[in-house]
């Protein structure tokens, strides 16, 4: 049986309305990586919608990285150990944080929804904690792509060609 996934969503941006739905999306979409990834445990994410200047700062702070970014995650288990809550025993996987500034110009860039966006971010960032890495390229980068969109066409979000990178793209 499928423990209990905790998903707090919290918005600290002005810039940008959340569309309706987007926060049952953000749920579905760990849900999916969850279950997809065979995860049995309870499981506690923490999601944040912020603006370009505070995922800039946050990426300057912890990655060196003078510039903003679409999604920062901020895993707290390493090699599948994690922390538990100790009031309900659940995993703490981590924290996820998206610009929704950079995510509204990344959908219009690639001409598919804010959603499809969001959900794409959310899933990419969910695979983050739970250990999977691309920053090298290679093959880890492939199967991290290909859990992705396996993920998003299980929720109904078919593949759109845009999410392969080109070179020199992250």
């Amino acid at each position: 049986m499928k423990e209990k996934i905790k998903v707090i969503i919290s918005n600290d941006q002005k810039a940008v309305k959340i569309p309706t739905g987007v926060r049952l999306l953000v749920r579905r979409c760990c849900n999916a990586v969850l279950t997809f990834e065979s995860f049995e445990d309870s499981a506690e994410i923490s999601v944040t919608f912020v603006d370009d200047a505070r995922i800039h700062e946050l990426n300057k702070q912890f990655r060196n990285v003078d510039s903003a970014t679409d999604v920062l995650s901020f895993p707290l288990g390493e090699n599948g150990v994690y922390d538990k809550n100790p009031e309900t025993g659940a995993c703490l996987l981590g924290d996820i944080v998206i610009s929704l500034e950079t995510a509204v110009r990344q959908a219009e860039s690639y001409q598919h929804s804010l959603q499809r966006e969001i959900a794409f971010l959310t899933v990419h960032s969910m695979l983050h904690l739970l250990g999977y890495d691309h920053v090298d390229g290679g093959i880890e980068a492939v199967h991290m792509r290909e859990k992705e969109e396996h993920v998003l066409q299980e929720l109904g979000l078919k593949r759109n060609d845009s999410y392969y990178m080109e070179d020199g793209e992250e």
